[in-house]
């Protein structure tokens, strides 16, 4: 069978700028009918999102979907908390990670896979205010030499 190919829905460029993304990982994601339609309609927001691990489970927390419109009794809390789907050992693995090393799990994007909804999720560590600074510069210096080269 010939796959459909993926198509990004969200992407949160807020945790780039705020956390070193260590590595990343696929999950599906729990929802019902009206809240994939509002997604379909790309009104989602994951600036402040994040994710943690409950008895087991994989849950993400603080992701905005609006309403569906047209969904009247069926809309359920746009900030409800919402359960992710990865195998056992993958989340087993993440949680003896996240509380050994301090690290946190931040939602990266949120994507079509064929016709399955998917978040990318990454194993982050924070930055300092100096990190931040740092790599403002180097875009800055980046920039500056792209400008030369394009004179020249």
């Amino acid at each position: 069978m010939r796959s459909k190919g993926t198509k990004t829905i969200a992407e949160n460029r807020k945790a780039r700028h705020d956390y070193f993304v260590l590595d990343t990982y696929e999950a599906g994601i729990e929802l019902v009918g009206t809240e994939v339609k509002s997604i379909r309609q790309g009104s989602v927001n994951l600036k402040d999102s994040w994710c943690s691990i409950d008895k087991g489970e994989l849950w993400v927390k603080g992701m905005h979907i609006s309403s569906y419109e047209k969904g009247n009794i069926f809309n359920r809390d746009p900030m409800r908390v919402r359960k992710l789907l990865m195998h056992r050992r993958e989340i087993n693995k993440l949680f003896g990670t996240v509380k050994q090393d301090g690290l946190s799990l931040i939602p990266l994007s949120l994507y079509f896979k064929d016709s399955k909804v998917k978040m990318q999720l990454g194993l982050c560590k924070g930055k300092k205010l100096y990190d931040k600074r740092d790599a403002a510069a180097q875009k800055d210096a980046r920039r500056e030499i792209e400008r030369n080269m394009k004179i020249r």
